[in-house]
């Protein structure tokens, strides 16, 4: 096994080439059928997350935030977690949502318009997605210092992107974090584009370094290395539980589709830059690892492939039998009792939708 530069910025476990090396801070020891699981939760994340674009792309859903390129920065990270531990996303961490146990379809019914979340948090410990940036992580600090106050034996992790770093959330956040002494773990996907804003428009220096201006450490990881992403967020989850206080991971990745299927990336970044990090997929080089070192063979791959496809028809059908959710359901839930402005509007619409029935009687009326 090599050795990684012991000054190297970025913790990398495994090069692209698919090498394994060695950190003297961050050990990581693993066994092969970890390794292989692994494989198989980026491989299925990858799947699923490709067929709800391509749903997406059929009128099936009305947006989806792909999380490609991303896989290993989630799978690593959510895997560190313990069961106990408590996880507040943004709006893409669907790898880490399968680490937890959630089905895709429970993801996909929010981005459908069927749900307005999908899932109980306090199941799995995995909380509703956030889709305002920033927000999650105080949301979390604060959890966490419930967590501090109750003496439970238990981290937060909460995740965010280079985006949401410049947002006011994040640094209230931190303050709050530092001074408790929270058990935090703040993990920031740098994907380097805030939809059309490349992160050097942003800082000038690794996000990873802001954490020193609030006095709690912060680390630089390889985001395309899920064993890095694994010890990294192990290591600082076990340092938040020994009452350690809060610290920040930079997971530096790409992320390879669109911000999100509305978005056309084409319009501000270069296909150069696209196929130089293709060259570092995550999954890829963990294949390369896992075949080159003699750890799984093509039958493993081919069986973690058939069963990317059962899961695809499992989404596929899923989301095409998914009901439509009653329109009034926009005016439910506004306020914890009855508003005449919202009353006013629900008759507007019942009023425009009566019209609209009545210019095509016995059709079926579609808002999409």
């Amino acid at each position: 096994m090599e050795k990684a530069p012991v000054d190297a910025e970025m913790i990398q476990l495994l090069t692209p080439e698919g090498k394994r090396v060695e950190h003297p801070d961050y050990p990581l020891e693993i066994t092969s059928e970890d390794l292989r699981g692994l494989y198989r939760d980026m491989a299925l994340t990858r799947r699923f997350d490709t067929e709800a674009t391509a749903l997406q792309r059929q009128g099936e859903l009305g947006l989806w935030a792909s999380l490609l390129g991303q896989e290993a920065a989630q799978i690593g990270s959510g895997r560190a977690t313990r069961q106990e531990d408590y996880i507040f996303p943004c709006y893409r961490e669907h790898g880490v949502a399968w680490t937890r146990g959630i089905d895709p379809l429970q993801l996909m019914g929010l981005y459908r318009g069927s749900s307005n979340g999908g899932w109980d948090p306090n199941e799995n410990n995995f909380h509703l997605y956030t889709l305002v940036i920033g927000p999650p992580l105080l949301h979390a600090t604060g959890y966490a210092m419930g967590v501090m106050r109750d003496g439970a034996d238990m981290a937060v992790l909460s995740y965010f992107g280079d985006g949401a770093s410049s947002q006011g959330d994040v640094a209230e956040a931190f303050t709050f974090a530092t001074v408790n002494n929270a058990p935090v773990v703040f993990f920031c996907q740098n994907n380097q584009y805030a939809i059309s804003t490349p992160t050097r428009r942003q800082t000038q220096h690794p996000i990873s370094r802001r954490s020193a201006g609030w006095g709690f450490p912060g680390v630089r990881v390889d985001g395309n290395d899920v064993l890095a992403c694994l010890a990294v967020t192990r290591y600082a989850l076990d340092r938040a539980r020994r009452g350690e206080g809060p610290m920040l991971i930079e997971a530096f990745t790409y992320r390879m589709a669109p911000h999100a299927t509305s978005d056309d990336p084409t319009r501000y970044r270069d296909e150069a830059e696209r196929a130089a990090w293709q060259r570092k997929d995550p999954i890829e080089r963990l294949h390369r690892y896992l075949t080159e070192s003699g750890q799984a063979d093509e039958a493993f791959f081919d069986a973690v492939a058939d069963e990317g496809e059962k899961l695809a028809h499992h989404v596929r059908e899923g989301v095409r039998a998914m009901p439509d959710p009653p329109l009034t359901d926009l005016f439910d839930h506004v306020y914890a009792e009855e508003h005449a402005v919202v009353e006013e509007e629900r008759a507007e619409f019942l009023a425009f939708q009566a019209s609209l029935e009545a210019e095509n009687p016995g059709g079926t009326t579609r808002y999409r």
